[in-house]
């Protein structure tokens, strides 16, 4: 097939959906299939350009401009997006070469190519990344209920638009079922990169001697690294631990700051994926302390290294079904909950040595080449079915149901 990717942002992968669409890019281009991207430009590139040498891993790219949203600028830069503006003779190209799109985010973007799509009888699908709480935290107002469902209603016509959805978990699609989304939810991870795999480093000198602890994801307001934080201040070992928030946010000077008085102050900073890798590999145990998250591939990303996690059991959170048990579970927003588990999995390093490999294992059933034969399928079903107009019926496919690795999610 010749598969079109449209999403805002593609180049820098400083955000999970641009992470995801990287991955998915490469696996299907491994797989066989042609791979263009419809995204915003980055660096000098000319808009519009798809020629051969405009690449990101490999992937050709038409290029669009940027799309400035006055009086939103600020929540748009601190969840690590770009918007992109359409051009309707740069889709149309683009559409024009595609057997079937793929359309990653809701906004102006994906709602015209949908659109052209339709007009121009290309089939698409769609993928749900962008949860409400991602907005409603960024205002300051991701406790306020009425608005996180005020937000699923604004993005339900542009995904009733479609056929096929893809969910990345069972979590996300309950959700949008009980929202009233209408098309096929098709659940599926959103991958692990094989890179990711159980092993070991000797600790660094900065490290040597601690108990690390790592999170991964953006210093926003909704993953709740300020509790983590406070955790680690109230741990009966906090001389022993060091902490490591690896990305990169709004809030980094802040934690900064929050973290200046623990014994050892955490180290901050965006991390690469080899570099990510080799802290994980270095690390004692992970915590995810989110409020909100559609899946967290952080977290997947950290077990399957066979790293013990301590998550979050946010309802608004997808994350807690990666918890085997009860003892990898915290109260939400709860630092001292939070630092009774670190306290308890310092103390047990048996326990933690036991169960690492099955938290490695959970990584394995969530791994890339298991999820992206899924998405292909969903592709040809959208292929199968022709473009244009959609009434679709709500017939789900769970591609996690039989697998079921982890503790499932409780709302």
């Amino acid at each position: 097939m010749r598969v079109l990717l449209v999403i805002d942002q593609f180049e820098d992968p400083t955000n999970g959906t641009t992470i995801s669409a990287r991955r998915f890019a490469v696996a299907l281009r491994e797989r066989g299939h042609e791979v263009r991207v419809a995204c915003c430009r980055g660096g000098a590139a000319r808009p519009g350009d798809a020629d051969p040498e405009n690449r990101a891993d490999g992937v050709v790219q038409y290029r669009l401009e940027p799309l400035g949203v006055p009086g939103f600028d600020r929540v748009i830069a601190g969840q690590g997006w770009v918007l992109a503006k359409p051009d309707d003779d740069v889709l149309r190209d683009a559409l024009g070469w595609a057997d079937v799109a793929h359309v990653m985010s809701p906004f102006w973007l994906g709602s015209r190519a949908k659109r052209l799509a339709d007009a121009l009888g290309v089939p698409a699908t769609a993928a749900f990344h962008v949860q409400p709480e991602n907005v409603t935290y960024s205002l300051g107002l991701g406790r306020v209920a009425p608005l996180n469902h005020l937000v699923y209603a604004v993005f339900r016509p542009f995904y009733d638009r479609f056929g096929h959805v893809h969910c990345p978990s069972r979590f996300i699609a309950g959700e949008l079922r009980d929202h009233g989304y209408r098309a096929a939810l098709h659940v599926v991870s959103n991958g692990v990169d094989p890179g990711f795999v159980p092993r070991a480093l000797p600790k660094s000198a900065d490290l040597s001697g601690r108990f690390v602890i790592t999170m991964t994801g953006r210093l926003s307001r909704e993953k709740r690294q300020d509790v983590l934080l406070d955790a680690v201040g109230r741990s009966r070992h906090a001389d022993r631990i060091q902490l490591v928030l690896a990305g990169r946010g709004p809030l980094a000077e802040r934690y900064a700051q929050q973290g200046a008085s623990l014994p050892h102050p955490p180290r901050i900073g965006f991390l690469a994926q080899d570099e990510l890798r080799d802290v994980l590999a270095m690390s004692d145990l992970y915590v995810h302390a989110a409020d909100a998250e559609i899946e967290a591939l952080g977290c997947l990303e950290a077990v399957a290294t066979g790293l013990v996690p301590v998550i979050s059991d946010s309802r608004a959170s997808a994350t807690g079904q990666f918890a085997l048990d009860e003892r990898s579970l915290f109260r939400a927003g709860d630092a001292a909950d939070l630092a009774r588990a670190i306290d308890y999995w310092i103390e047990h390093d048996e326990e933690r040595t036991r169960m690492g490999p099955a938290y490695a294992e959970v990584g394995r059933e969530h791994a890339l080449d298991v999820c992206v034969p899924q998405i292909e399928d969903m592709l040809r079903l959208a292929v199968g079915e022709g473009g244009g107009s959609v009434d679709p019926a709500p017939v789900d496919r769970d591609d996690a149901a039989d697998r079921a690795p982890g503790r499932s999610h409780e709302r």
